[in-house]
């Protein structure tokens, strides 16, 4: 008699197919940029008062959630590589970030036209998905690059202040870069340094990973149903969530307000 078959057996993170986990804390991130995002709305319509830009209540939320997405996408990064992700596929996944970037750009113009974004977490992470590309093959030297990318941030603006000369740094031309002494005025702002750091360190986790501890990143097989599918689904979606969820919530305060005062 042949032996029944057992509970299919969870496909392990070398083969093909989104990982659960990846995805799961990426959605974390997501769904707590909608609370920090909604507050923040609030506060733009008038419905609170809080300083999102000095608060380190806020400031400090705000540097969790920019690390949780920079973290997952070092971590995705090198879940493509060791899959054998080809250039074109690459710059195909690049094209729709860089898109997004932009109509982000376009969007911070029209409501803040005197702050808007021009490097965002998006334009953010389409620059540090290229150099995390080409830095790969470093191995165990990402974990002190990105040790250093963090320690120039804080090292910046003495530098910047013992040699005037590197004042170049601060105009809108260069400050990309972070090696900044003051930060521009736009509503968000993702430089190199100190992020490019933390997507070094989710690349050199994930590679860590992939070779010690695979089953760690998840499986390609999450549950067909209930709230840890919901969550990877929206995890899997990121990025049409990301530039759909403050539009609409944005809308819908500002409805309220408007209802209200009719």
């Amino acid at each position: 008699m042949k032996k029944p078959a057992g509970p299919p057996t969870a496909r392990p993170a070398t083969e093909a197919g989104r990982l659960d986990r990846i995805d799961l804390l990426r959605a974390a991130a997501m769904l707590w940029m909608t609370a920090f995002h909604f507050s923040f709305d609030l506060n733009h319509f008038g419905l609170i008062q809080q300083n999102f830009y000095s608060d380190p209540f806020w400031t400090w939320q705000r540097t969790a959630i920019v690390s949780g997405f920079l973290f997952t996408a070092g971590l995705s990064q090198a879940v493509a590589l060791h899959r054998g992700q080809s250039w074109p596929r690459f710059w195909r996944r690049w094209a729709q970030v860089a898109g997004a970037a932009l109509l982000v750009t376009v969007g911070s113009v029209v409501v803040f036209p005197n702050s808007f974004i021009y490097f965002g977490v998006l334009h953010g992470i389409a620059v540090m998905l290229i150099v995390a590309r080409l830095t790969a093959g470093w191995g165990a030297w990402l974990w002190l690059l990105g040790a250093l990318a963090v320690a120039l941030k804080w090292v910046a603006p003495w530098l910047i202040g013992a040699m005037p000369a590197l004042e170049v740094f601060n105009t809108p031309w260069l400050n990309w870069l972070g090696f900044i002494s003051r930060k521009p005025i736009t509503e968000d702002y993702v430089p190199l340094l100190p992020w490019l750091g933390v997507v070094w360190w989710g690349l050199a986790a994930g590679q860590w990973a992939l070779k010690h501890r695979p089953t760690w990143l998840g499986s390609a097989d999450a549950p067909a149903g209930g709230l840890r599918r919901a969550l990877v689904t929206l995890g899997q979606w990121s990025l049409s969530y990301y530039l759909l969820h403050q539009p609409v919530l944005m809308g819908l305060v500002g409805a309220f307000v408007w209802l209200r005062a009719g």
